[in-house]
């Protein structure tokens, strides 16, 4: 059974920071190509970062230079560093693992986590 539980997030100032971890389990974290996504109220989920199969990360443009996504396969986690924290980046942060095997996707998800920016 997979599970996939992330923890991390809360209320913070604009202009602050939080680190939202994902920790694995059920699964062969180091084959899967981890990422967050994040949903705000009356919004479609977006992707904020992800690492794709060759190992390089990508953003969407609204957080690059500002978050991180880093990953520690001894511990079958994948981070999340968030700083200079804006209003429009309030949204539950959810944890995805996806995998391509043959033209079959593998994606599982965590229950979110949600992060509020606000003074």
């Amino acid at each position: 059974q997979v599970q996939l539980v992330e923890s991390g997030g809360g209320l913070v100032q604009p202009g602050g920071s939080l680190r939202l971890s994902c920790v694995a389990s059920g699964l062969t974290f180091n084959v899967y190509d981890m990422g967050w996504y994040r949903q705000a109220p009356g919004k479609q989920r977006e992707l904020v970062a992800r690492f794709t199969g060759s190992g390089i990360t990508e953003y969407t443009d609204s957080v690059k230079g500002r978050f991180t996504i880093s990953r520690d396969n001894a511990k079958n986690t994948v981070y999340l560093q968030m700083n200079s924290l804006k209003a429009e980046d309030t949204a539950v942060y959810s944890c995805n693992a996806h995998m391509s095997v043959i033209g079959r996707n593998y994606d599982y998800w965590g229950q979110g986590t949600q992060v509020t920016v606000s003074s």
